[in-house]
Parts: C-alpha cells; sequence; structure tokens
C-alpha cells in the first residue's frame, strides 16, 4: 500500500478591502485640485521640451542657422562617448550624495531642536530658516567671499589650511568650498519638512515607548524615522533632484574652473557660450532623464506606500 501525496490548494488571497467613501472623495477632491496646475505645467513645459528633443536630432549651431542637418541619435552618441561628460556626471552625483546625506543629519537636528524648544520658538524656527530665504547667486558670492585667501574668514576660522590656502586653486578644496554653500543654503529647506514629519509622530507611542524603558537612540531607530519615513523620503527626493540640477554656485563660485562643472554647467556652456544648441538640447534631454532615474531610485529606495503612511485601510 502506498501512500499519495496530495499537492495542497493554493490558498486564495484576501480580496483588497474596498476604498472608503473617505478615501474616494479625497481622491477625487486632489484631482480637481491638481489638475488645473498639471495643465498650466504642461501648457508651460510640454513645447520647451518637445522643441528641445527636436534640436537634439540636428547639428545646430546658431554661428550658421542656415546650415542645419538631421543627425539622428548621433548627438546623444557625442555626449554620451565624451569623458567630458561622465566627469561632470560624477561631480553632479557627488555634490548630491555629500550635500543631501549632511543636510539630512544637519537637517534632522534643527528640526529636533524646533520641535522641542518651548521658549523663543518663534525667533529660532525664523533665524534657522533664514539662510533658505537668501538668493542663491548672493550666496554663492558670499560664500566666495568667505573661502578668500586674501580678505575671507574660512582661513582664519581654520588655522590647520594656513592664512593663504587658496580653496579655489584645486578641484578637491572647491569642490569642499561649492558643497559648503550648497548646504548653507538649503539645510533650512530639509529641516522645514522634516519638522512637517515629526509633528506627525505619535506622543503617545514615545511615551509608551519611554515607559517600556527604551532609550532615546531606541525611540528613535523603533518610532520616531519608522513614522517619518514618508516625511523623509519627500524631504530627500526634493532635496536630491534640486542639487543634482546644481548651477549658480558653480558659476559664481568657480565658472567650472579645476574640473568643477555639473551637468548643468555644461549645456549652458554648450548652447550660451558656443552657441551649439544641437548637442546643448541633446544635453539638456540626458539631464532631464537623469533626473527621472535619480527620482525613480529615490522612491524604490524608501518604498513607502502613501497610503499606509496615512493610516488607511
Amino acid at each position: 500500500m502506498t501512500d499519495t501525496l496530495t499537492k495542497p490548494s493554493k490558498v486564495p488571497k484576501a480580496p483588497k478591502p474596498p476604498e472608503s467613501d473617505r478615501s474616494r472623495a479625497e481622491n477625487n477632491l486632489a484631482r480637481k485640485l491638481v489638475a488645473p496646475a498639471i495643465v498650466l505645467m504642461l501648457l508651460v513645459t510640454a513645447f520647451p521640451m518637445l522643441r528641445a528633443l527636436y534640436l537634439s536630432l540636428f547639428n545646430y549651431s546658431l554661428t550658421a542657422p542656415d546650415d542645419r542637418k538631421f543627425v539622428g541619435l548621433a548627438n546623444y552618441w557625442t555626449a554620451l562617448s565624451d569623458p567630458l561628460f561622465w566627469r561632470d556626471t560624477g561631480n553632479t552625483v557627488l555634490i548630491m550624495v555629500v550635500t543631501v546625506t549632511v543636510e539630512l543629519i544637519i537637517g534632522f537636528a534643527f528640526a529636533m531642536v524646533m520641535h522641542k524648544v518651548i521658549f523663543a520658538r518663534g525667533t529660532i524656527r525664523t533665524s534657522i530658516l533664514i539662510p533658505y530665504g537668501v538668493i542663491t547667486v548672493v550666496s554663492g558670492f558670499a560664500w566666495q567671499f568667505a573661502f578668500s585667501n586674501t580678505n575671507g574668514f574660512v582661513n582664519s576660522w581654520l588655522p590647520f589650511v594656513g592664512d593663504d590656502f587658496n580653496w579655489f586653486g584645486s578641484y578637491p578644496s572647491s569642490m569642499v568650498a561649492i558643497m559648503a554653500s550648497e548646504i548653507w543654503k538649503t539645510t533650512p529647506f530639509m529641516s522645514l519638512l522634516l519638522l512637517a514629519g515629526l509633528a506627525q509622530v505619535s506622543e503617545d507611542m514615545l511615551e509608551a515607548a519611554k515607559v517600556d524603558g527604551a532609550t532615546w537612540w531606541q525611540r528613535l531607530y523603533m518610532v520616531i524615522l519608522p513614522n517619518m519615513r514618508a516625511a523623509i523620503m519627500v524631504a530627500v527626493l526634493f532635496r536630491a533632484l534640486d542639487a543634482y540640477r546644481i548651477f549658480d554656485n558653480i558659476f559664481v563660485m568657480t565658472a567650472g574652473a579645476n574640473g568643477t562643472e555639473s551637468i548643468s554647467f555644461l549645456t549652458y556652456r554648450q548652447v550660451i557660450e558656443q552657441f551649439q544648441l544641437g548637442i546643448g538640447s541633446a544635453l539638456s534631454v540626458l539631464l532631464f532623464l537623469s533626473v527621472l532615474v535619480v527620482a525613480f531610485v529615490i522612491v524604490k529606495l524608501f518604498r513607502v506606500n502613501l497610503a499606509d503612511a496615512r493610516q488607511e485601510g
């Protein structure tokens, strides 16, 4: 007598719970509120984007506007096969990763201070947010002056570098100056977004964890950060996309010297300085596509379900 093994039947998946009336109403309202902005954005941006895509298929220079030749994807191949493009891409990624990481750490510390402080809360929050109100070009000039080896104050604050150290004389120090100005300018924006996330953390959960004997670090990693995941993703996403398009600080502080160009600055040089609309348009399209890739990677990395973050079931 032989025993027969029967294959267990597949357990059916639980049906997805129906969308609540409140959720459906909120989604409909959200679509109506967002629709005018989307239509306006498409009207304003669709033509320039399509125009750039069209021009990228031509060998087109403003110095010879009548001599325009269709070259297909040759401009893209020229850009992707040029070491200069990959060097500038590396600079852009380096600036984005370093600045966003530092801003996330400092911004979270500022957000904690603004969230917990009781005395002079308005004054403290305003003082922290002041740098973000400064125009980027003005900030760039200010930091260029600060890092000057003739009349700046950074060298006097850092005696180990020497009074006559030229921050803009080499690639590493130039990048440090650029990233320092970017961090100073945009950390308040990061802290503002994180402050909004901190406001969503339940005080009851924190008190319960404290009663259970959790230390401050344990409450941070087990309660605060998990409940702020959506806010952190939004803050990192916004800042990463902004940092990836960095142009102003580089233009003001180094003008691309010492190999400090970004992709945006390379595009500027091709279009504005060398009048090459074809290759410049191809670079702008590549910049747009790379921004989409960065956004996709960040969203997938955090894996945040916004419905769950809003506690919708």
